[in-house]
């Protein structure tokens, strides 16, 4: 098939630091390339991929210095490129949720939409309903839940390259916190854990300028304990060593996360994951296999203590039977055909 895989630009491909969905885009786009398809990703010019790169900016935005720059106008710019080649492609997949509705209306049929964000917000079920002829996939059940009648055609969980992460078998002697400083992602939570637990704790995380205030009255405070270091955003390259020198990952988020990439970073390198029972965790983290699902900070610094009945090998087992890219990019695949023939593939995971 040919695929043009279009996602925002906001990072690299994959990201060159602190990323999601662009690191998800970066490597379904190999495995789909590794599967024998004809894959090209419409992004900047610092994409690294085995799929064709057709450039539509010379930056990712988070990467270019230039304080005055309109991230509309680059994905507009974008998606014109795309909508004027168009009719090279079988399978147009997009992962900018709402921005390319209304400029490819009448080719919604070779569309596919992942949502890669919270559903729950106010107005979104309006535009699903505006739209309803676009085939949407969730990346969990949990994700979907607000949005139930919307055009549903699956689910696919992410996944990363096998060989992106080795499994480390010795248990670290520190608990490890990675993502953003903010009231989301709970980072006082975690220390406030590690305290408890009377554990080192290292903490890699971007300070995002909408999280400034609650970090520097919050957490900023919180990093004096000896206990507590803070490294600072970390590249993909250090993100192996992080993870997998951890005797465990905490995951304390305060909100609906539709996936939460970081688990299953973690659960490559064979560290166990501690989190939150909220979100799509639980269809990610299987409690007493690839770490403990807990309801608050008690039974977090509790599951602390149960850590040496985990087998890293068995965590990492975990990983591999489902959470690979190959994987993922086998169940894009069956949706890819089933919009072409304009059948509706059923769920594989039941809500």
């Amino acid at each position: 098939m040919r695929i043009a895989q279009i996602p925002p630009l906001y990072e690299a491909v994959p990201p060159k630091l602190y990323g999601g969905t662009e690191r998800v885009v970066a490597a379904l786009s190999d495995s789909l390339v590794d599967l024998g398809h004809d894959v090209t990703v419409f992004t900047s010019s610092e994409a690294q991929t085995k799929a064709r790169v057709r450039v539509v900016r010379d930056q990712a935005l988070r990467l270019d210095d230039e304080p005055l720059k309109s991230d509309l106008a680059a994905h507009l710019a974008m998606l014109h490129k795309v909508r004027t080649l168009a009719n090279r492609f079988d399978v147009l997949h997009f992962h900018t949720e709402l921005l390319h509705l209304p400029v490819f209306e009448d080719l919604a049929e070779k569309c596919l939409t992942t949502l890669h964000g919270r559903l729950d917000l106010k107005g979104l079920d309006r535009v699903f309903r505006c739209w309803a002829e676009f085939p949407l996939v969730s990346i969990s059940n949990q994700q979907r839940r607000p949005l139930l009648r919307a055009n549903w055609v699956g689910t696919v969980l992410h996944g990363l390259p096998a060989d992106q992460y080795r499994l480390v078998n010795e248990r670290g002697r520190y608990l490890a916190f990675l993502g953003r400083m903010s009231p989301e992602k709970a980072p006082d939570a975690a220390i406030r854990i590690a305290l408890r637990a009377e554990v080192p704790l290292k903490m890699a995380a971007k300070v995002d300028a909408a999280d400034r205030d609650y970090f520097n009255c919050v957490v900023k405070p919180m990093l004096r304990h000896p206990l507590v270091e803070f490294v600072g955003e970390i590249n993909e390259g250090e993100k192996g060593e992080f993870l997998g020198g951890a005797m465990a990952l905490l995951f304390p988020i305060t909100w609906p996360e539709p996936f939460g990439l970081v688990m299953i970073e973690a659960i490559a390198c064979g560290t166990p994951v501690i989190a939150f029972e909220s979100g799509s965790v639980p269809e990610v983290i299987e409690d007493g296999v690839s770490g403990f699902i807990v309801k608050d900070e008690a039974a977090a610094c509790k599951a602390v203590t149960k850590l040496a009945q985990l087998s890293r090998g068995r965590v990492r087992g975990a990983f591999e039977a489902r959470f690979t890219a190959s994987r993922m990019a086998r169940d894009y695949i069956d949706l890819y055909a089933a919009i072409r023939s304009r059948e509706r593939r059923p769920l594989a995971q039941a809500i």
